[in-house]
């Protein structure tokens, strides 16, 4: 996701401002700062108690810190807690990490597991409703409204993204027509025929449906939809301007983590100026991901989530590996809590070429909108000799010429080599050649020899 300078917040907040201030839970939504750190620290306190006694982990690395529970007094005493990893999940698969008996849980959800076990989470019938309601919270900040018919694009299942976003929206009033991904010819008949306002997807599967559509013939900017909740992936500020240039909506980027809850733990209000996490329920901190130090607010580094009401699967300063800057200037939509400026890209996810650090939301920023390119392309990595390498595979828009490709793919490496500081090779791919995705898009091709 594309990352934005103080500037550009202050300026996106004040153009949204006209925005009409619609609420799902006015009174938490718009508390007074003081008093919603108040609130954390009395559920900090409870969290901890409960992860102490309950999961075993937590137990042994709390008293391996000489932390009790009792010594939470403040927001400011998270820091005093040992981190979670995602690998913690994977070592004490499935249910190692639950603080309560498998018969009291009422929903397990779990990742691929593509690089081995999945990582399993549960939910307790409360945590469910908190889920709920969060998720209704992140519609209605969004733009959705009572009675909007919501098109859910995002995978059903174990997937978390497309039961989280099913009870939100119908929680709030909204009308669900719960489609899950594929059949993208029936997404685009059913969104036309049922004139769904709202739009839930990845965005690179709401751009296979823009193309999809265009193909087809069918204009879906006399669409009714107006209103796009698309996360679950990172994604540029290019790409939410292309797009907007497709469909007939306001990109509404929304952040979550299986992890942590799913779906809902933060998004975009119609200021659209930064992601409202909402701190009722999580408590957020930016880490350097080197140190495990505090960074002071408005710095980049690794973003950290306490859970603060969750009763199935208490997570204390889970290291979530994105990598962002938060906020707590005043928002012009009069909500209090505070905005994640977008998602730069993962940690984990970060290739080093020749000493460069590179995201690939960085090449995507520089790809879309590139004039005879495609949004959609991957970033294939090799090793030559005792260096990284990245080939980036390019696709351009039908009608492009066959012996334009090269001059395009000169283009396009001067246009990284100048904005991003790499040297790669580009291999432009005529229209369709690239895999599309129906849930996650996969940016990166790993070819580099295994442990290695």
């Amino acid at each position: 996701m594309g990352a934005s300078t103080m500037a550009e917040v202050a300026s996106a907040a004040s153009a949204g401002s006209e925005a009409a201030c619609t609420y799902f839970e006015r009174d938490i939504e718009t508390m007074p700062r003081e008093q919603l750190a108040a609130l954390q620290a009395q559920r900090l306190r409870r969290t901890v108690g409960a992860a102490h006694e309950c999961v075993a982990l937590h137990r042994e690395r709390l008293d391996a810190a000489g932390v009790r529970p009792d010594d939470i007094r403040s927001v400011d005493d998270v820091r005093q807690l040992p981190f979670t990893l995602k690998s913690d999940l994977r070592d004490h698969y499935p249910f190692g990490l639950f603080a309560r008996p498998l018969a009291e849980l009422a929903r397990l959800h779990a990742s691929s597991g593509t690089t081995g076990k999945p990582t399993v989470v549960g939910y307790t019938r409360t945590d469910i409703e908190t889920w709920a309601a969060l998720m209704a919270r992140s519609f209605v900040a969004a733009g959705t409204r009572r009675g909007d018919v919501v098109h859910n694009a995002y995978g059903y299942g174990l997937f978390t993204g497309g039961l989280g976003a099913h009870y939100g929206a119908e929680r709030m009033g909204a009308v669900v027509v719960p489609m899950s991904g594929g059949s993208t010819e029936k997404q685009i008949a059913l969104i036309m025929d049922f004139g769904a306002r709202v739009l839930c997807a990845t965005p690179s599967y709401a751009l296979a449906i823009a193309e999809v559509a265009d193909a087809q013939g069918v204009d879906l900017r006399s669409s009714a939809l107006a209103v796009g909740l698309f996360g679950a992936e990172p994604w540029s500020d290019a790409m939410r301007t292309e797009i907007e240039a497709r469909l007939p909506i306001r990109a509404v980027d929304i952040y979550g983590l299986s992890e942590i809850m799913g779906p809902g733990v933060a998004c975009e209000c119609e200021c659209r100026a930064g992601l409202h996490g909402w701190e009722d329920h999580f408590l957020f901190e930016v880490i350097d991901p080197d140190s495990g130090a505090a960074v002071p607010e408005g710095q980049p580094g690794e973003l950290v989530i306490t859970t603060l009401t969750k009763e199935a699967l208490p997570m204390l300063r889970y290291r979530t590996r994105d990598m962002t800057r938060v906020t707590t200037a005043p928002c012009d939509c009069g909500r209090t809590h505070l905005r994640i400026l977008r998602i730069t890209g993962r940690n984990d996810d970060m290739l080093i070429i020749r000493g460069v650090n590179l995201y690939p939301s960085q090449v995507e920023a520089v790809l879309v909108g590139q004039p005879r390119i495609a949004p959609h392309y991957q970033l294939v990595v090799d090793r030559r000799g005792s260096l990284d390498h990245v080939t980036i595979e390019a696709e351009v828009l039908p009608g492009v010429a066959a012996e334009d490709y090269d001059a395009i793919a000169r283009a396009v490496a001067h246009h990284v080599k100048s904005l991003v500081g790499i040297s790669t090779d580009v291999v432009v791919k005529p229209p369709g050649a690239i895999p599309r995705s129906q849930g996650k898009a996969v940016r990166v091709r790993d070819l580099r020899p295994k442990g290695g």
